[in-house]
């Protein structure tokens, strides 16, 4: 691994969801409705909303953070735990979140 090195201290969020069906919509709607927020949010370096193609229940949000703190801190932010406590139940039938470090050359 010559010259590829690991971003130490950013962290890389894959948060996907699996929409109930004829919930999709609904969805995005939900999760789009955090995105003006979060991106104003100290240690945001990115934060993309995706649908599948293959696949378009599938809706994914790709984050990066610029340490776990603000990770952290994001998760605690009241419009992301309501959206967890609140909004998600109706509309999801699935979820699936990971923490991953990225690779740069």
């Amino acid at each position: 691994m010559a010259n590829i090195k690991q971003v130490e201290s950013e962290l890389v969020c894959i948060a996907s969801f699996l929409a109930k069906e004829g919930k999709e919509n609904e969805l995005i709607e939900a999760l789009y409705s955090l995105i003006e927020a979060t991106h104003k949010e100290e240690g945001c370096i990115r934060y993309e909303l995706n649908q599948a193609i293959e696949e378009p229940r599938r809706i994914t949000f790709i984050e990066k953070w610029s340490n776990q703190k603000t990770f952290d801190e994001h998760c605690a932010m009241p419009y992301i735990t309501d959206y967890f406590d609140n909004v998600r139940p109706a509309l999801v039938e699935s979820f699936d979140v990971s923490l991953h470090k990225e690779f740069i050359v």
